[in-house]
């Protein structure tokens, strides 16, 4: 009978296993991510994925049991991104800067990668719909900007009200200017800074 690993071993190995199923999870979701955009949502098989990612399809389907378990995946790993790169703006003096930073990095979110982009707000996958589940998981997910408005509350920067009701608003407009410009009929950013600070500037205890 052979003695069972010290626990710091089988605590690496475990770590290093869920890594490397990280890193494969990652790499599938770009993959499909990529194939919706190029190719379209018909390219979205799993044994498309699966070759173009160099794995079994049964690894595919291991990790998302369906096309439709996929699809809640790739909807939520947007998501995941936009909370990284939002978390990642390094706080300002003020909470007021730190808020209208904010308004740049989600636009870069957004443009940086369409396919993500195109699943969460476009239906890019016909027939697709988010459980609620994932859209409380999705709206979670920019819950810095309810943290930040209500810093500019309690700063005095903002009249005072629910900071979701801000968020929102600010959500909606930053989201009809860049469904414009991915459209084609906005180019750069300057419409997109003028109506999220328009939106900031709607709260503001003291007008500009």
């Amino acid at each position: 009978m052979t003695s069972p690993a010290p626990r710091g071993l089988q605590g690496a190995y475990h770590l290093g296993e869920r890594a490397g199923q990280d890193e494969l999870r990652g790499r599938l979701l770009d993959v499909a991510s990529q194939l919706l955009v190029t190719v379209g949502p018909e390219s979205l098989s799993m044994r498309r994925i699966a070759t173009e990612a160099g794995c079994s399809p049964t690894v595919v389907y291991t990790m998302f049991g369906s096309k439709e378990g996929l699809a809640e995946a790739l909807y939520l790993e947007g998501f995941e991104r936009f909370r990284r790169r939002l978390e990642a703006v390094p706080p300002r003096r003020n909470a007021l800067e730190h808020l209208t930073a904010l308004g740049p990095a989600y636009r870069e979110a957004a443009l940086a990668e369409p396919g993500y982009y195109a699943l969460m707000f476009e239906r890019a996958i016909p027939g697709f719909v988010p459980s609620e589940r994932a859209r409380t998981l999705a709206r979670a997910a920019l819950n810095i900007l309810d943290r930040v408005i209500a810093d500019c509350i309690s700063a005095g920067y903002i009249i005072p009200t629910q900071p979701r009701r801000i968020a929102d608003a600010l959500w909606a407009a930053a989201q009809g200017a860049i469904s414009l410009e991915r459209a084609g009929h906005l180019r750069g950013g300057e419409t997109y800074d003028t109506v999220t600070y328009a939106t900031i500037s709607r709260y503001l205890t003291e007008k500009p």
